[in-house]
Formats: C-alpha cells, sequence, structure tokens
C-alpha cells in the first residue's frame, strides 16, 4: 500500500473534492490523532493508514446516497465514520450522529466545531432517539450485525417507506443478510468496497418488518 500521507490526494482527485472540503479533512485527521492519545476513538494499529482506512472508506459511501436525502442517521458514530465525514462532504445533509459514549461526543462536537460542519449530536443510545426525528438515510460501519441494524431502526421503517440503509460491511455480509431476511423483508444491492475488496457496501430499500 502506497504510504498514508499520498491517500490524502487520491481521495481529493477520485471524489473532485474542494480545497477547502479537503482543508476540513486535515484538521479532522489532525484531530483524530491528537485525541487518540487520551481516547481510543480506532484501532492504534490503522492510525498510519488513516486517510484510506477511515476517511476514503467513509467518504466512498456517498456515491450511493440517493438525490434528494436531506436527513441522515449515523448508528454508532463513534469517531465520526463515516457520518461525520459525509457532512463534510455534503453540508446539506442533516447529519445526526448518534453516539452513547460521552468522551467520543465530545471529540465529535470539537471536530464539528474545528471544522465549522454543522451536524446534531445525540449523545444517547439509539432506541432513545429514534421518535426525535426520521431520517431518508441511515449509515453505519462496524457497528452492529445486519439484523440488530434493522431491529433498531424498525420505527423509521415503519414511519418511512422510503427509507434506505447504507452500510459498510465485512466478509460475512451475505451470512447477515439471509439471517436478516428470515425476520424482515427487504431489497439489497452489495458492492464492493474501494478500500477493501472482500469488504461490502450493501444498500438496502423497501424495508418492511415483521
Amino acid at each position: 500500500m502506497r504510504p498514508d500521507a499520498f491517500i490524502s490526494d487520491d481521495l481529493q482527485k477520485a471524489l473532485h473534492l474542494s480545497q477547502a472540503v479537503m482543508e476540513r479533512l486535515t484538521i479532522y485527521h489532525s484531530l483524530l490523532l491528537k485525541w487518540q492519545k487520551s481516547i481510543n476513538l480506532v484501532s492504534d494499529s490503522t492510525l498510519d493508514e488513516a486517510w484510506h482506512r477511515h476517511f476514503y472508506d467513509s467518504a466512498q459511501i456517498l456515491t450511493y446516497f440517493p438525490e434528494d436525502a436531506r436527513v441522515c442517521a449515523d448508528l454508532g458514530s463513534g469517531a465520526g465514520f463515516p457520518g461525520l465525514v459525509l457532512a463534510i462532504l455534503n453540508r446539506d445533509l442533516n447529519m445526526n450522529l448518534i453516539e452513547s459514549d460521552e468522551r467520543k461526543c465530545l471529540f465529535l462536537r470539537t471536530v464539528s466545531r474545528e471544522t465549522e460542519t454543522d451536524v446534531s449530536i445525540h449523545n444517547e443510545r439509539i432506541e432513545r432517539v429514534t421518535d426525535s426525528f426520521v431520517p431518508d438515510v441511515v449509515t453505519a460501519r462496524a457497528f452492529a450485525d445486519l439484523s440488530k441494524i434493522l431491529d433498531l431502526c424498525s420505527v423509521w421503517i415503519r414511519k418511512n417507506n422510503r427509507l434506505q440503509l447504507i452500510l459498510l460491511k465485512g466478509e460475512k455480509a451475505d451470512e447477515e443478510i439471509a439471517a436478516a431476511r428470515t425476520r424482515f423483508s427487504f431489497s439489497v444491492e452489495s458492492f464492493p468496497s474501494l478500500t477493501h475488496p472482500p469488504a461490502s457496501i450493501l444498500c438496502l430499500r423497501n424495508l418492511a418488518c415483521e
């Protein structure tokens, strides 16, 4: 793999990002490295490849967003991947970052402030915010298996029949899909990850609970 210092250039070229957006992402990257020393935001083993493993990995899913998407819920946001990256890339999104860890929420607020990115940060368990808003799109990365995610989204599924889930999944995505179909109805498209080919990006539509 190429040195991570060059991956930011690849990201800018691949997604046609403006210099202003890259400056915000660079601030974000610097804060991640700084805060990681005291808070376990990401695996230490991925820090040297953070542009590739976290920023590029998150940014790639914006391609799959419907054009009319406005309200987004990012489940288990952690260090902000993918939700906060997506909010920086598309400032028209009403991004809701849901994270139960107070320290991680403090980090998210700091990045939001320092990058001048308007997001809503919910320091709550997901079950406690599902009545607060109704998203057009739900995102998640390294959060839970598909059945659990659908369980958590069931309130939104009943309220919005156009809800879409765009999820970064690992090598067991097919197994998770099969298990989820025993309880939920949905259509799904799977796309290979640009950053880790064995992984998948799942796009779920036409969702219905049992």
